[in-house]
C-alpha cells in the first residue's frame, strides 16, 4: 500500500480525461489520486467520476518509474514506445487488375490468407508465372502489404520437399490455404499417385510454421484417389476447408467427373472423420470455396470450361445451406443437386476483356468489405506462350458484395479493368508491434515483444502472476462505425477488447466461450456464445467486430476466411466506439491490431438491360409457314411452323469444330440496340446420362464466328449455355458459359449493344423459368464491323431426337 497521499485534486471540464469501461471520450469532471509507494520509485493514479459506481473495471492503475511522476497530472501519458505517433494512414488508393501483374503473368486458382505477421500471402496452381519461363513452380508462392502489391516469396514444394507419393509427372493444383491451431495447413490437388495406374488424382496436404514454410507432406492423401466403376477414377481435384460453428472442420472437393462432395477432418485437419457427403451434382461444377455468413454456408462453385483461352466462359456461381454439409440451394430454390442445377451467378465474364472469371477465394479488408479473388483470361492474350501454350491466367481481386443475402462481384458488374478503389489495408490502427508500441497509453503489466516469433514477428504481452492493469488504451479514438480486429493468443482467463460507454468482449476460458457484455449505466447486457469443445485458446484467433448501421457484429475465427467458429449479432443504436482498449486477466498476447471505418455495403445491384418497345417487323408468333424474312443456312425440312409454335427436332449434328453440318435458322437483326427473347419447351427429361442435345437462340456471322444460348443435356445435368465460337491462331476456339437453372419451360434472352469506342457488338444472356423473373448471365463480345444475324438452332440430337417448340421468336427495341 502506498505510505501516503501526494496529490489529490478535481480535474475540470478543460482537461481530457482518461476513458474508463462505459464511458465516452470526452472531458469529464473527476478526482485524482496520485499516491507514492515507500520505495518511492513507483507511484500509481485513481481517477474517478461522482457518477460512477465503485465497481471492477472502473479503476485503472498505472506503475511507472519516479522519473515520470511529474508527468501524472497530464492524463494521456506517452506510448510504451515512444512519443505518440499520427493514426496509419488508411489505405484509399487504387489498383488496376490484374493484380499480379508485375510479378506473375499467369498465377491460376489463388488462394489467399493473411498471415500472423500481418502480410497477405497467395498460393497458385503450379504453372510458370512468366512467359517464356517454361519451367513450372510447385505451388508457387506470392506476399502482399495490401492485397494489391504482390511479389514473389518462393515455392511450397520443391524437388526436396515434394509428396513422395506423387507421381513424377503430376501437377500439383488448385491449392485451398488455412490456419488451424496454430500452424498453417495447405491443401493441394495431386494429378496422380503412385497409389494406382493411370490418371489417380488425390487431395494432399502440407503444414508449415510460417505461410512461405518450411513446408511438409502430410506423407499420404487425406482424400484417396477414388474409383469411378468403370475402371478410371474420379475427378479428386481443387479442395477448400471450412471451419464449421460448432468447430468442426469440413473438406470441399470435385469436379465436373463425380460432382462436389465434403468430408468431414478430423480436430487437426489432416484425415478424414467420417464419410463423404454430395453437395452438387456432377458435369456442373468445381473450385469449391465455402463462406459462413448471416447464419448460412455459401458454397461458390465454378463452372464450365476453364482453359479454352479467347473463349473461357469459366463463371462462379453460388448456393447456400444452414448445414456445413448442405443441401445447397441458389436464390431461386433451386438445388445444386438438381438434374437441372442450380446456382446463382458470382461472377461472369462481362464484355470487356476479361474471359473465364473463375476459381475463386473471398477475402476480408480491415474495412470489412469482402473480396473475391479469382483468376482471369485477358481474351487479347489468352495464353502464356503464344500460341497453344499455357492459358494464361492472372490473378484478379474485386469487390465482393451481397445483396438481399446473396454475394455478386461489383453489384454484378464483375470483372474491373481500369483503376479502381483498393482494398483498405490499415486505417485508425494498424499495429503488429514490430517496434514497440506507440499507438497505445502506458500500463503496468503490458510489453512489447519485438521480433518474438518467426510467424507473428513482434507482438503485445500482458503479463500473469505480477500486479498489472486490465487494460492497455489505444491513443486514438475510433470512428462510432468502425470494423475491428486484433489477434489473439491466450495462456491465462480471458483476453478481448473494449470500447466506450461500455461494451466489451473477450474469449473467456472459465466460461468457454465468446462473451460480450454491452453496459449502459448500472445494466449490463451480456451474452454468452460457447465455443467449442477442444478449442484452443493458446493458439492464435481472430476477435473481430463491426459496429455500423445500427448493428453490432462480433465474431471469432482463425483466419478471418470466412469461416468464423462463433459470432454474435444484436442491435446497437449507440454512436460508438470512440476510445478503444485491449484487455486481459492473466498471460495473454496480441498481435495485428487494426481498426477502419466500416466499409459501406452496397444494398442494390446494376440495372439490367433496358427492355424497350415490341418491335413487331423483326419478330414472329409462328402463327403460320415461315416467311422470306427468315433464310436457312443447310435446310431442315423436319422444321415447321404452324399453331404458334416452331417445333423442330434436335438434328444429329453440330456448329462447333470443322463439320458444321447444323442447321441454322436467321433473319436480319435490327440495328443498334435491341433485345430478342423466344420461349422453349425442350423435354430432355430428367437425370438420364444424355450429352449435348441442345436448341436455343443464335447470334451468327457465320459457321466459325457464332454465339448460342441453349438449353443443354451434358451427363446427367440438364443446363443453359452461352457458348462461343471464333477462329484463333488457325485454329477454332470454342467455350460456354452456364446461365442459372432451366425449367419445363424457358425463357430466353439475348441483349445486344454496340460499344461506341470499339464498336464491338456485345451478347449478354438472360433465362426465365416464368417469364416475368429474369436472371441476367455473361455476355460475349463479337468484333467491330458486320452486324451478326439473329435466330434458332436446334441440333446435337440422339435417336430419337428431342423436338424444340419455340413459342415465338420476339424483339424488343
Amino acid at each position: 500500500m502506498p505510505s501516503r497521499i501526494l496529490v489529490r485534486g478535481a480535474i475540470g471540464d478543460s482537461a481530457p480525461a482518461r476513458p474508463f469501461p462505459g464511458h465516452g471520450t470526452g472531458s469529464r469532471a473527476g478526482l485524482l489520486q496520485l499516491a507514492v509507494h515507500e520505495d518511492r520509485q513507483r507511484w500509481h493514479a485513481e481517477y474517478t467520476h461522482d457518477d460512477v459506481p465503485s465497481t471492477p473495471g472502473v479503476r485503472a492503475m498505472t506503475v511507472l518509474p519516479r522519473r515520470l511522476l511529474a508527468a501524472a497530472l497530464v492524463p494521456a501519458a506517452l506510448p510504451l514506445g515512444g512519443t505518440p505517433v499520427a493514426a496509419a494512414a488508411e489505405t484509399v488508393g487504387s489498383y488496376t487488375n490484374p493484380v499480379v501483374a508485375p510479378v506473375a503473368d499467369t498465377f491460376a486458382d489463388p488462394a489467399v490468407i493473411r498471415g500472423k505477421d500481418g502480410s497477405w500471402y497467395a498460393f497458385g496452381t503450379s504453372d510458370p508465372l512468366r512467359q517464356g519461363e517454361r519451367t513450372r513452380h510447385l505451388v508457387p508462392i506470392l506476399k502482399s502489404p495490401d492485397l494489391t502489391h504482390w511479389s514473389y516469396a518462393g515455392d511450397t514444394f520443391t524437388a526436396a520437399n515434394r509428396p513422395a507419393w506423387a507421381a513424377p509427372g503430376a501437377g500439383l493444383w488448385a491449392p485451398d490455404i488455412r490456419y488451424a491451431d496454430g500452424k498453417y495447413l495447405l491443401y493441394f490437388t495431386v494429378t496422380d499417385t503412385v497409389l494406382n495406374p493411370g490418371g489417380d488424382s488425390a487431395i494432399g496436404v502440407a503444414t508449415a510454421p510460417t505461410p512461405v514454410g518450411p513446408w511438409t507432406d502430410n506423407g499420404a492423401p487425406v482424400v484417396s484417389p477414388r474409383p469411378n466403376g468403370t475402371g478410371g477414377y474420379l475427378w479428386t481435384f481443387d479442395p477448400a476447408m471450412a471451419t464449421g460453428d460448432d468447430g468442426t472442420r469440413w473438406l470441399y472437393y470435385g469436379s465436373y467427373e463425380g460432382g462436389l462432395s465434403v468430408v468431414p477432418l478430423s480436430p487437426g485437419g489432416l484425415r478424414t472423420a467420417g464419410p463423404a457427403t454430395k453437395v452438387a451434382i456432377e458435369g456442373r461444377y468445381e473450385g469449391a470455396y465455402v463462406v459462413h455468413r448471416g447464419g448460412w454456408y455459401y458454397l461458390f462453385g465454378s463452372a464450365s470450361n476453364c482453359c479454352a483461352g479467347p473463349t473461357t466462359g469459366y463463371s462462379v456461381f453460388a448456393g447456400r445451406s444452414r448445414l456445413p454439409a448442405g443441401p445447397f440451394t441458389d436464390r431461386d430454390g433451386v438445388p445444386l443437386l438438381a438434374s437441372r442445377a442450380g446456382g446463382t451467378p458470382v461472377i461472369q465474364p462481362n464484355g470487356n476483356t476479361w474471359v473465364g472469371t473463375g476459381h475463386n477465394a473471398v477475402v476480408t479488408d480491415d474495412a470489412g468489405q469482402d473480396w473475391i479473388v479469382y483468376h482471369a483470361i485477358d481474351r487479347a492474350k489468352p495464353y502464356l506462350d503464344q500460341p497453344y501454350g499455357v492459358n494464361r491466367r492472372p490473378m484478379l481481386i474485386d469487390r465482393l458484395d451481397w445483396v438481399d443475402g446473396w454475394p455478386t462481384a461489383r453489384a454484378g458488374a464483375g470483372a474491373s479493368t481500369g483503376p479502381r478503389r483498393a482494398p483498405v489495408t490499415g486505417g485508425v490502427l494498424a499495429d503488429r508491434f514490430d517496434s514497440g508500441a506507440a499507438n497505445w497509453r502506458p500500463a503496468a503489466g503490458w510489453s512489447v515483444a519485438p521480433g518474438a516469433e518467426h510467424d507473428s514477428g513482434g507482438l503485445l504481452r500482458h503479463r500473469d502472476g505480477a500486479p498489472s492493469a486490465d487494460r492497455i488504451d489505444a491513443v486514438r479514438a475510433l470512428p462510432g462505425a468502425v470494423h475491428l480486429g486484433v489477434d489473439i493468443r491466450l495462456t491465462g482467463e480471458s483476453a478481448g477488447f473494449a470500447l466506450a460507454r461500455g461494451v466489451t468482449a473477450t474469449l473467456d476460458r472459465a466460461a468457454g466461450a465468446l462473451v460480450v457484455d454491452v453496459a449502459s449505466g448500472a445494466r449490463h447486457d451480456v451474452r454468452v456464445s460457447p465455443l467449442p469443445k477442444g478449442f484452443r485458446y493458446d493458439t492464435w484467433h481472430v476477435l473481430s467486430v463491426e459496429i455500423a448501421d445500427g448493428r453490432m457484429t462480433v465474431a471469432v475465427s482463425e483466419a478471418a476466411l470466412g469461416d468464423p467458429i462463433v459470432t454474435q449479432e444484436r442491435g446497437e443504436s449507440r454512436t460508438l466506439p470512440g476510445r478503444f482498449a485491449l484487455t486481459a486477466r492473466g498471460g495473454a498476447e496480441f498481435d495485428n491490431v487494426t481498426a477502419a471505418p466500416a466499409a459501406r455495403p452496397v444494398r442494390e445491384t446494376e440495372a439490367p438491360p433496358r427492355i424497350g418497345w415490341f418491335d413487331a417487323w423483326h419478330s414472329d408468333e409462328f402463327d403460320a409457314p415461315l416467311g422470306p424474312v427468315w433464310h436457312w443456312v443447310r435446310p431442315d425440312p423436319v422444321a415447321t411452323a404452324t399453331g404458334g409454335a416452331l417445333r423442330w427436332p434436335t438434328q444429329a449434328a453440330d456448329l462447333v469444330g470443322d463439320h458444321n453440318d447444323a442447321s441454322v435458322l436467321l433473319r436480319d437483326a435490327p440495328r443498334g440496340d435491341y433485345v430478342v427473347e423466344t420461349r422453349l419447351r425442350l423435354d430432355l427429361g430428367t437425370d438420364t446420362s444424355r450429352d449435348f442435345e441442345q436448341a436455343g437462340l443464335v447470334a451468327y456471322r457465320n459457321d466459325d464466328d457464332f454465339a448460342r444460348l441453349c438449353e443443354v443435356a451434358i451427363g446427367p445435368t440438364r443446363q443453359l449455355e452461352f457458348g462461343r465460337e471464333i477462329p484463333y491462331a488457325a485454329r477454332l476456339s470454342y467455350g460456354g458459359m452456364a446461365l442459372t437453372a432451366p425449367g419445363p419451360v424457358t425463357w430466353l434472352r439475348l441483349a445486344h449493344t454496340v460499344d461506341r469506342t470499339t464498336g464491338e457488338h456485345r451478347f449478354r444472356a438472360a433465362s426465365s423459368t416464368d417469364g416475368h423473373a429474369w436472371r441476367w448471365g455473361g455476355t460475349w463480345t463479337f468484333g467491330a464491323g458486320e452486324d451478326p444475324m439473329i435466330g434458332l438452332v436446334s441440333h446435337g440430337g440422339a435417336t430419337p431426337p428431342a423436338t424444340a417448340l419455340f413459342d415465338y421468336f420476339r424483339v424488343y427495341r
